[in-house]
């Protein structure tokens, strides 16, 4: 498989930047508290807010409840959506419950910091790993030699649509004239990623299906890639909606398309690629709990109610739609069914394009 990245890959592996859909790139500790970023209507869609069935530990009473500060740990910088979302849950949580909750921001080498880090964590319900996907990919890209099955998963708390293709717009107007100039110019156009990670997949996957050859190159955080593109360095950039709708609605960025199944309010005003003959539809972001191995089904039982609470929560829900997410239960066994379906549709991605 093609990899090509203009960041420099050390000797001793492949050390990466953020995930997909992080802020900077320290590393910190901070407080539960969030101001929510005071943008756009509501999400929308209440089709959204819950999905899937609900798992039998969630049916009964959980008898865990947490006996000190619970720390969120977040393969991310601060103000990314990942981000921003665990700060929601963790505000909410603390009114829910009276329980601490705390993100801890611990990005780096494609979501293995913070996957480690939970790992290593004792399994009392008191840590837990929050994102997307990380786990997967991270395992697929050859980073880690462990997947989601290295965790007991809990629920899913929120959904982002897959992110969509951002570009000049006075270089490019539509999908069909960034395709066509691709194809007049291979391996010339730049698109920014992180290489291994979410969006490496997905620009390759959709290489393949516009029959395109980009040059992918590795520019590190959002707050890099948003850069890049405004300086011209790059051609294309796959984005959180949160990320680049201000610079969307200023003229800066056009949005070519979204690799969905369908339009999510959200984003409703985006075109699907499939709409415009590119069949690509790649896996959304869904924002679940992963514990350490052992963790107790009392533990994630308790987990399991309080989101189910706080995704069917007025207020609640609208703090995730001002963070530009959309609400979204699945129970922890539902969670677990998604990442395997996750993991297999990523891999096939890669193992095709291996061939």
């Amino acid at each position: 498989m093609k990899k090509r990245f203009l960041a420099t890959v050390m000797a001793a592996g492949l050390v990466l930047g953020m995930t997909a859909c992080g802020g900077s790139q320290t590393q910190s500790t901070t407080a539960a508290e969030t101001k929510a970023a005071e943008t756009t209507k509501a999400a929308g869609s209440e089709a959204a807010t819950t999905k899937g069935s609900e798992a039998a530990s969630s049916e009964a009473a959980s008898t865990w409840k947490p006996t000190t500060t619970v720390s969120i740990v977040v393969p991310a910088g601060a103000g990314g959506n990942t981000d921003l979302s665990a700060r929601v849950f963790a505000e909410y949580a603390k009114r829910m419950t009276g329980a601490d909750f705390i993100v801890v921001n611990a990005n780096g080498a494609a979501g293995s910091v913070a996957a480690n880090q939970v790992r290593s964590a004792a399994a009392d319900g008191h840590t837990f790993l929050y994102g997307h996907n990380l786990v997967n990919v991270a395992n697929i890209a050859g980073v880690t030699d462990y997947n989601y099955t290295a965790f007991k998963l809990g629920p899913t708390f929120a959904l982002d649509p897959a992110q969509q293709f951002y570009a000049n717009p006075e270089k490019y107007k539509t999908l069909d004239e960034f395709i066509q100039a691709a194809k007049a110019n291979p391996g010339k156009l730049k698109a920014c990623t992180e290489v291994g990670a979410y969006t490496y997949y997905e620009l390759l996957a959709f290489e393949k299906i516009a029959g395109i050859d980009l040059d992918l190159v590795d520019v590190g955080s959002n707050s890099d890639k948003i850069a890049a593109m405004l300086s011209g360095q790059v051609d294309l950039m796959p984005g959180a909606y949160i990320n680049c709708k201000d610079y969307l609605e200023a003229g800066q960025f056009v949005c070519l398309g979204a690799p969905t199944k369908e339009r999510y309010e959200l984003i409703k005003d985006i075109p699907t690629l499939t709409e415009q003959g590119v069949n690509l539809v790649y896996p959304n972001c869904e924002f679940s709990f992963y514990f350490p191995k052992d963790t107790s089904d009392d533990v994630i039982a308790w987990y399991d109610q309080l989101v189910k609470k706080m995704t069917e929560d007025p207020e609640a829900k609208e703090a995730i739609a001002k963070v530009e997410m959309m609400p979204y239960y699945l129970s922890s066994a539902d969670s677990e069914a998604n990442d395997e379906k996750i993991y297999n549709d990523i891999k096939q991605i890669a193992d095709d394009l291996a061939k």
